[in-house]
């Protein structure tokens, strides 16, 4: 696989940044006024997107890239802010709370709202009609692994072990954990969760053999998959990953798990239609640019640029399944 796929992200976060801080400084049309209601047709200033991660994973990547492109097909400046906390139920909670102009929106996954309420009490959960849906974005796929050194290849390998495996997730109420121990639980694996915060660790602890398997998402495993340093035991998508061409899916191998992590974008419930039918547009334009089509092939995301009831349908058919399949194998995710 050529070079620019595997570019590692820390990497790639240096480029966007670059670009996204020249797109934020440059005088050339654009637009530096305070955000704000105001007179005039929208927008007439800043559009402020916040990121409920840490800066260099997959949802800060996408936000910024989005962002960029979205700022120059609008002529305003787009500031990322990043906010992490909770899954991203902290930035949430304050996008939810905004003024519905259309000057602070996010990108949001959809573990957020299909996940993570199987983790929390009702109270607690985030609640996707507190938020109107702009668009789909893309679909982050996950993959479980093991290093070279373990000897596995596939999941039936996992049950011929003889021993507790102990897996590493990127964090609780998240996919990759759901994907993990539905899977075990499906091929009566006595297994053993090691979560941890976020992808970075998850990867350095598989590499360092402190796990037997990780799940995360592909854009955070390939270079090392690539490079001969682990070995992909099964992808959880519906079909093969054209990134990951000769590994089958869970599905193929008996297990029906299908867990996928996909992003969109969102506004505060409210937002005017003239306001969302332009971010709608601006993000069209986005898509079809070939800087953009790059971005998704470096980071092995695949598109996901649907309509917002095709978002809102997925996640509730996801959080319908979900609960199902845990409640079938007695699953507590909260631990």
């Amino acid at each position: 696989m050529p070079t620019s796929r595997t570019a590692p992200r820390r990497i790639l976060l240096g480029v966007v940044g670059a670009a996204a801080a020249i797109a934020l400084t440059a005088c050339g049309g654009v637009k530096t006024t305070s955000s704000g209601g105001g007179d005039g047709d929208y927008p007439t200033g800043n559009i402020e997107f916040s990121v409920g991660a840490s800066a260099g994973g997959s949802t800060d990547l996408i936000t910024r890239a989005l962002a960029q492109g979205i700022g120059k097909e609008l002529g305003v400046s787009t500031p990322v802010l990043n906010k992490p906390g909770a899954n991203g139920a902290l930035n949430a909670k304050e996008l939810q709370s905004a003024k519905a102009d259309g000057y602070k929106i996010a990108v949001q996954n959809a573990s957020l709202f299909t996940i993570t309420p199987l983790t929390v009490s009702a109270a607690e959960a985030t609640k996707i009609d507190s938020f109107d849906v702009i668009t789909g974005i893309s679909r982050d796929d996950y993959v479980m692994a093991t290093s070279t050194q373990s000897g596995f290849k596939s999941i039936d390998d996992l049950k011929k072990a003889g021993k507790t495996i102990r897996y590493g997730t990127t964090g609780v109420g998240t996919g990759a954990q759901l994907a993990s121990a539905l899977t075990f639980k499906s091929a009566g694996v006595e297994a053993t969760a090691v979560p941890f915060d976020g992808g970075a660790p998850n990867l350095t602890a598989l590499l360092g053999n402190q796990v037997d398997v990780s799940t995360m998402q592909i854009g955070e495993a390939i270079e090392n998959i690539k490079g001969g340093k682990l070995v992909p035991l099964a992808v959880f998508s519906q079909e093969r990953i054209p990134y990951l061409p000769d590994v089958k899916t869970a599905k193929e191998q008996g297990y029906d798990v299908l867990v996928t992590q996909y992003r969109f974008l969102t506004a505060p419930k409210g937002t005017p239609e003239n306001v969302k039918t332009k971010l709608l547009d601006a993000a069209k334009k986005t898509f079809a640019t070939p800087e953009y089509k790059k971005f998704n092939e470096e980071n092995s995301l695949t598109p996901m640029e649907v309509s917002p009831q095709e978002v809102l349908t997925s996640l509730q058919n996801d959080s319908t399944t979900f609960k199902a399949q845990l409640d079938k194998f007695g699953i507590n995710l909260a631990g």
